[in-house]
């Protein structure tokens, strides 16, 4: 089992939502990989609870119903991305200085998306946009037409 994991700032709101989406999918079609999440500056946004509700709402629209209690944002750390197949941070002007600061030898290891956080996107835009490029993924994933970076260590 190979593991994706999606990186954002918080860990409450767009990692969390495309780690269950991302879960769902890949086991709908027996997909070898399963999602985690973490984020870069976890307690720095203000965030309360362990999870968006924004995040679970779009998940519940989506028929991804995710009945259980939920683990509170993690912090990244070097061990998460030594044990990734391949690493997908959100927003690359927000996440990839984060990542140089942080871990300056996976800065350019990791493949970059461009999703907002709230404050730049509400949910009704970036959260179909962050569906589009899971669903993407899972795509490629399957048709094999992506090697994972970390494949060659």
């Amino acid at each position: 089992m190979k593991t994706v994991l999606f990186l954002c700032t918080g860990n409450y709101y767009r990692s969390r939502f495309a780690e269950h989406f991302f879960n769902a999918m890949a086991e709908k079609d027996g997909l070898p990989w399963r999602a985690a999440s973490r984020g870069l500056a976890v307690g720095q946004d203000g965030n309360i609870g362990p999870v968006s509700q924004f995040a679970l709402g779009a998940l519940e629209a989506r028929g991804v119903h995710l009945n259980r209690r939920f683990r509170f944002p993690l912090q990244a750390t070097a061990a998460d991305l030594e044990k990734a197949s391949l690493i997908v941070a959100l927003k690359e002007p927000e996440h990839r200085p984060m990542l140089a600061e942080t871990f300056p030898e996976w800065a350019d290891r990791v493949e970059y998306w461009h999703v907002d956080d709230l404050e730049c996107a509400g949910p009704g835009e970036a959260l179909p946009l962050l569906e589009k490029e899971v669903r993407a993924l899972v795509a490629r994933l399957k048709s094999g037409t992506m090697a994972a970076p970390e494949d060659d260590h």
